[in-house]
């Protein structure tokens, strides 16, 4: 499910699935998810003659505290940045490589990337080319 944030409002929902034990990321970056699961790994198979001492116990928990924390702020600032553009009228190219121009309505949230919700259209921040503001018709009244 997918957080929507708009103008207008917030509605707010999340969902988490765990259907194998490996987990594989765009890139192969390693997770917090995967650093815990390293770490179980760890644990369980030391050994119980030369058990982990407390200091690198300490020392791989602080790593992981630091990495759930860059992961959060990264998270936050693409999020602020998303819905900077709300309002906002952007250019990005479909996947058949067309010019497309919409004014984004409000921001999504899917699997952790902000995505434009123009019209029926998702777009993810990346794949922006342009940002400039809309045109302001003027009315005589």
């Amino acid at each position: 499910m997918a957080n929507t944030y708009s103008v207008a409002g917030t509605n707010q929902s999340a969902s988490t699935t765990n259907t194998d034990k490996t987990t594989t990321k765009k890139g192969d970056n390693l997770g917090k998810d995967d650093f815990l699961q390293l770490l179980i790994t760890q644990l369980r198979y030391q050994d119980p003659m030369s058990p982990m001492e407390d200091k690198d116990f300490i020392a791989q928990m602080a790593q992981f505290s630091s990495l759930e924390q860059m992961q959060n702020m990264n998270t936050s600032m693409l999020m602020s940045q998303a819905s900077g553009l709300i309002g906002m009228k952007v250019t990005w190219n479909d996947s058949t490589a067309k010019e497309q121009t919409g004014v984004v309505e409000s921001v999504r949230m899917v699997d952790n990337v902000p995505k434009l919700v123009i019209g029926n259209t998702s777009i993810e921040l990346s794949k922006v080319t342009s940002v400039e503001l809309p045109k302001v018709v003027a009315t005589n009244g």
